[in-house]
């Protein structure tokens, strides 16, 4: 039987680049893929445009990974940013960075990234096995045997496992890796939806549904805590809401929704304004249109499919007068363009987030080869690791770097 120096499972971010740098460092290579092309799910990453990375230095990064983030430090010092560039504009891929630093390939088409991973995948010579599912590695004789669906067989001496994580399944990310790797001896943090939609317990938010709000702040409180998000967009689904802020907070949220039942969510629909200069345009509006109706003076205030459903919380008439409003009102319509409530009771299931929560323990991998420390020679990068960021290219730029890592410290120790 052939026994190649290494084998890769996965051809996404982590998998391709750990291929592509065993590759380059001459080592015979394999890349087994379940599907029939490599990069599934980078095709869907930034919608479809694919945000690689971001220009945030390393710090930034690493404060974004929370408690994992120190163990990708050394990941990231290996291959970062500006080497990731690098990496795609030798190839003619032309890189361009949007607001919060967000890198995107100036074609706007993550076809193209996926173009230069197949691109160095040839160049480098790296075998690629498609359709292949694994089911079980066992390590015999000194090398690793990996056994494939219908009965097929690969030999490797090293062991790279990218096998995503348990979101978006019809990518192939169906948690294989954490199964094999439980077998193996490893621990898996329990999986958690990681950049998710989050449901709400108001019925009245299917009238909202498609609504995105723009430059809106918002808060979670639970019990005497409260998490607040930076200024940014916002949107209204039939079962709750979603968007930037939302996404972004939404695995702090699940795991504070295993201790409380519920999280209160606010939303400060005017965060430019403090409560004092609020009230001056409110009063303002009033005096001018004193004989405008209520709901005809919020249409510069709110946007229109808002305003029943805002004005239905105030428990004022929607007919009421400018100049028939009480400081009461005035007060309870203040009140809720600053803090428009809802009560956050869950989200979609794992299998809809845009990435994982959880995984394979860092507490078992060497974050400066990312080597088992259970299984020597077998070595993990990617989403299959434990943590995840917020969005923002920095999910994508941990796959590649702990990838390239990984494809570098198991080529050069063979």
């Amino acid at each position: 039987m052939y026994i190649y120096d290494i084998a890769v499972v996965g051809a996404g971010p982590a998998g391709t680049m750990a291929a592509i740098r065993a590759g380059q460092l001459k080592k015979n290579v394999v890349l087994i893929e379940r599907n029939d092309s490599i990069g599934k799910k980078i095709l869907l990453s930034g919608r479809g445009r694919c945000n690689i990375s971001n220009t945030a230095p390393v710090d930034k990064f690493i404060e974004k990974f929370g408690k994992q983030g120190a163990f990708l430090r050394p990941a990231f010092f290996t291959f970062f940013n500006q080497d990731l560039i690098d990496f795609f504009e030798s190839k003619g891929l032309e890189l361009k960075a949007e607001r919060q630093g967000r890198i995107f390939p100036v074609t706007d088409s993550a076809h193209s990234v996926v173009e230069v991973l197949k691109e160095y995948l040839l160049e480098n010579r790296v075998q690629i096995l498609y359709n292949m599912r694994l089911r079980d590695i066992k390590r015999e004789n000194g090398f690793f045997q990996l056994y494939i669906e219908a009965d097929g067989r690969v030999a490797a001496r090293k062991v790279i496992l990218t096998t995503g994580g348990a979101s978006y399944k019809m990518t192939g990310s169906t948690g294989d890796g954490f199964r094999i790797a439980r077998r193996l001896g490893h621990t898996v943090v329990p999986l958690k939806p990681g950049l998710i939609p989050l449901r709400t317990r108001e019925s009245w938010i299917k009238k909202l549904q498609g609504l995105t709000l723009k430059n809106i702040r918002i808060t979670f409180v639970y019990g005497k805590k409260k998490i607040v998000s930076d200024v940014g967009e916002f949107l209204f689904t039939h079962f709750g809401v979603s968007g930037p802020l939302v996404l972004d907070l939404s695995n702090k949220i699940i795991s504070i929704l295993e201790e409380y039942k519920e999280v209160h969510l606010f939303i400060d629909l005017k965060p430019g304004l403090n409560p004092e200069q609020l009230e001056k345009r409110l009063l303002d509006e009033f005096n001018a249109k004193g004989n405008t109706e209520l709901k005809n003076i919020m249409k510069s205030l709110l946007p229109h499919s808002l305003i029943p459903v805002f004005i239905h919380l105030s428990g004022i008439q929607p007919e009421k007068k400018a100049n028939q409003i009480t400081q009461k009102e005035r007060r309870s319509i203040m009140d809720l363009l600053k803090a428009f409530p809802l009560t956050i009771i869950g989200s979609l299931p794992i299998e809809e987030a845009m990435i994982t929560d959880g995984g394979i323990s860092i507490k078992e991998i060497d974050p400066r080869t990312m080597e088992s420390k259970v299984i020597p020679g077998l070595y993990f990068a990617g989403e299959i690791i434990d943590g995840c960021a917020s969005s923002g290219g920095y999910n994508l730029q941990k796959a590649f770097s702990t990838g390239y890592l990984a494809g570098e410290k198991a080529a050069s120790i063979l």
